[in-house]
């Protein structure tokens, strides 16, 4: 494992070190989850984003399915004819 320093702002330090106390972790251990944590939060977000130009990519070109398709298909959840997801162009 490597190690980083890290300059800390007061009000920062201080709020680690308190939440470090109460959860009887090291402030090392809470500096590596809140990381962790957020570098998933913006691969997520890139993930989302490019799904987000995808689907505006897809709708420009026409690629959509009807909202009465959508609401057949939901109406048919649990009934013995429950039907298939709609696709493009139904």
């Amino acid at each position: 494992m490597s190690i980083t320093s890290v300059r800390l702002q007061p009000e920062v330090e201080q709020g680690l070190e308190a939440m470090a106390a109460s959860q009887e972790r090291s402030k090392s251990w809470l500096i590596n989850q809140a990381l962790k944590e957020y570098i998933e939060r913006q691969a997520q977000e890139k993930t989302r984003w490019q799904e987000t130009l995808t689907a505006m990519d897809s709708v420009a070109k026409g690629q959509v399915v009807s909202g009465e398709a959508v609401h057949a298909w939901l109406e048919s959840w649990g009934r013995e004819d429950e039907q298939s997801p709609p696709q493009v162009g139904q």
